[in-house]
């Protein structure tokens, strides 16, 4: 489970590196405040998000008894960011990431607590 989860979380950063190249998915994304590329300071965030999600797929591995070997915490650290994460998807004022994140996000959710059940 880890491995798809850490495949979905590649993907997501996939988004990310889009989004500070200039894809033109300020809507679905962020709250959904801009319509086109997001300005400097939403690639900034963009790119913090790369590395929080590096560090959440390297968590949940660790979780699954895989490398790096991380303490066990830490996976239910990003369990509960991946809750939080869920919750803002599916509460955003933006229709289309609504639409778009909040399925996404809540299968990230299930399988990170998977991984922790398993």
């Amino acid at each position: 489970m880890s491995y798809i989860y850490c495949a979905i979380i590649l993907g997501v950063i996939g988004f990310q590196v889009a989004l500070i190249l200039g894809a033109p998915w300020g809507r679905i994304t962020q709250g959904g405040q801009v319509d086109g590329p997001l300005p400097r300071s939403g690639r900034i965030i963009a790119a913090v998000s790369i590395a929080i999600l590096v560090g959440m797929a390297l968590a949940i591995l660790s979780a699954d008894g895989r490398w790096p070997g991380w303490p066990s915490w830490t996976g239910w650290a990003v369990v509960a960011m991946n809750a939080v994460m869920m919750v803002l998807n599916w509460i955003t004022p933006s229709t289309a990431e609504r639409k778009l994140w909040g399925p996404i996000t809540t299968v990230i959710l299930v399988l990170a607590l998977t991984v922790h059940w398993l």
